[in-house]
């Protein structure tokens, strides 16, 4: 096998392998997942925001129409 290929192989196998030990690749997997969730929650939040503005815009036109 061409030298300069074995060398790309065994750079490719050190990248998969990503950090050192099981308690640092456990560290960031729940760092991964915590990312997640809060993203999920702040998207949850945001849309209840943009839902109660929404609301709140529809009980200020009815009461704009509502006393003549």
């Amino acid at each position: 096998m061409n030298p300069k290929r074995m060398q790309r192989e065994a750079r490719r196998q050190m990248e998969q392998t990503g950090i050192g030990t099981r308690s640092q690749q456990a560290l960031k997997l729940q760092h991964e997942q915590m990312k997640v969730e809060r993203k999920v929650i702040s998207r949850e939040m945001k849309e209840a925001e943009k839902q109660r503005r929404f609301e709140q815009k529809q009980q200020k036109r009815k009461e704009k129409h509502k006393g003549h």
